[in-house]
């Protein structure tokens, strides 16, 4: 099946709160849909969420190498050819977000046309995954209260904390916080989106090593080399490399040489044919990997989830999958549902999404 058009449609939902973190604040999801029509008239569809204090695409770029680059070098292309697919993508460097919404797409594509869900034609090892939520920078008090919330609601126990503040003790209190209100009823891991240096990383961690922390996430930044490596060296938990990695070259040079012992995959940034390539280099290495999010919206989180549930160590941990819950709406059809604290793979061909058309024409804003 040929390829026969692309489209890059970018819509804007607002957040219900401001999320923020080390390297930024988002209140309004400006993300694109992607969709790659193949014969037939047979749809993939897939979401790019730009971050540009993280990779340096917007919402206008990704629109923007997708119509003029991208597009004409793909249409006209069999959806099967990937390995030529990707040839041509990558003679263009970044972007790394527009070409995983087209690989997503791509695929699937690939899954309708040969009636099987996505995660079967990946691996097929699971039907669900483990959810955890991230909090983002607040107080004590209204962070223990947000996640008890998460937690009834939805059966969440795996939360993600999001650090870098000065001074450190801010961060330190929250994580205590929850510690103390949750006891050992909930996992809970730190992302520093890079905030701290080597030194107030260190210091934090020393300051939490009693709470029993799964992991911590770029701290302080891998461009600070020797930083990086003398904290993960001290490090007694894994240290995962996040947006340092966002091709799996970058994650191999991360491993090899010591900034990092874990790392995350997003499907947003490597799509699902590089997240396979670090995840399978990461097999082969002994070294722990994590689904992550980007903040996606449900379209971007159904992808996260089928990559997921479709290896046995992407499913192990519970990933990443709620951002969604902090969005005023979205797109999808029948909206996803969090029970138990899993969210559940749809056994539908491809990737399982279904857009709301009447909810696109609201929240596009090229009309």
């Amino acid at each position: 099946m040929k390829i026969t058009k692309v489209e890059a449609i970018p819509f804007s939902i607002p957040y219900t709160r401001p999320l923020a973190f080390a390297s930024g604040e988002v209140h309004v999801a400006e993300h694109v849909l992607v969709r790659v029509h193949g014969e037939d008239g047979v749809v993939g569809q897939a979401e790019a969420p730009p971050r540009p204090f993280t990779y340096g695409e917007t919402q206008g770029g990704i629109r923007a190498v997708i119509d003029t680059i991208f597009a004409p070098q793909v249409v006209g292309l069999d959806v099967l050819d990937r390995e030529k697919i990707h040839a041509r993508l990558d003679r263009t460097v970044g972007n790394p977000c527009a070409k995983s919404a087209l690989d997503i797409a791509i695929w699937d594509v690939i899954g309708k046309l040969l009636g099987r869900p996505v995660t079967s034609l990946l691996g097929g090892y699971t039907d669900r995954m483990r959810v955890s939520h991230m909090v983002g920078f607040d107080d004590p008090d209204r962070t223990v209260a947000l996640a008890q919330r998460i937690n009834e609601t939805y059966g969440i126990t795996t939360f993600k904390i999001k650090v870098g503040r000065r001074p450190i003790a801010r961060d330190v209190a929250v994580c205590r916080a929850l510690r103390a209100h949750f006891g050992d009823a909930v996992d809970l891991y730190i992302d520093g989106n890079r905030g701290w240096s080597a030194a107030e990383a260190a210091r934090a961690l020393r300051a939490m090593d009693d709470l029993d922390l799964l992991m911590a996430e770029e701290l302080n930044p891998a461009d600070d080399v020797l930083g990086r490596r003398w904290l993960v060296g001290r490090t007694a938990i894994p240290f995962f490399a996040d947006e340092s990695v966002s091709r799996p070259a970058e994650a191999a040079r991360a491993l090899l040489d010591g900034s990092a012992t874990a790392i995350s995959i997003k499907t947003a940034r490597t799509g699902f044919t590089g997240s396979q390539r670090v995840l399978f280099m990461c097999e082969a290495l002994g070294v722990d990997t994590y689904v992550g999010n980007q903040i996606d919206g449900q379209v971007g989180t159904m992808a996260s989830l089928v990559f997921g549930a479709a290896f046995a160590g992407t499913a192990r941990r519970a990933g990443e999958l709620s951002n969604f819950l902090d969005m005023s709406d979205d797109l999808l059809a029948e909206p996803l549902r969090i029970e138990r604290g899993e969210l559940r793979v749809r056994d539908l061909p491809g990737t399982g999404v279904v857009i709301d058309e009447d909810k696109l024409s609201r929240y596009r804003t090229d009309r």
